[in-house]
């Protein structure tokens, strides 16, 4: 069974970025459950199909699947429910871990998330300086809760 277990974060400046090339994201979900999501996606050139279960303090069952970009297309097109999350995603080496930072476009524009992945919950990685307030399990900040709910809407 594959487990993600992962960390969230604001990003409060753009220091991360020097030297980094991005890849276009846009995903969409088909179902979108307080235990279950099934996201697809197109990153980069790549289409994707994953489900992800029940989070449970900062993890969860996760099982991700290559599929091909035309189906990934079609999916987007008319089976997702809610809207499209657009958003460029940066890989960050930080003190030896993999940081994915997600500049979103859209109506979610002007929110920055980084997060970064563990290989168990007792794992604490050096904290990067350009990171801001830790949002680890609040759900405003789950994709699939942005993708119903985009940040320009939220009452600040």
């Amino acid at each position: 069974m594959a487990r993600e277990i992962e960390r969230k974060f604001l990003v409060k400046n753009d220091f991360w970025k020097r030297g980094c090339q991005g890849l276009f994201c846009r995903q969409g979900y088909l179902v979108k459950e307080e235990d279950i999501t099934v996201r697809v996606r197109i990153l980069g050139d790549e289409g994707y199909l994953t489900v992800k279960g029940r989070t449970e303090g900062m993890a969860r069952d996760e099982f991700e699947y290559r599929i091909p970009q035309d189906d990934a297309v079609a999916m987007l097109g008319s089976m997702c429910r809610g809207g499209i999350v657009e958003k460029i995603r940066y890989h960050v080496e930080f003190k030896g871990f993999t940081w994915d930072v997600d500049e979103f476009l859209g109506e979610n524009s002007g929110l920055v998330l980084a997060e970064v992945e563990l290989e168990h919950e007792d794992q604490v990685p050096e904290l990067p300086d350009w990171l801001g307030q830790e949002v680890t399990g609040d759900v405003r900040y789950y994709n699939a809760y942005l993708a119903g709910n985009p940040f320009s809407a939220w009452q600040q």
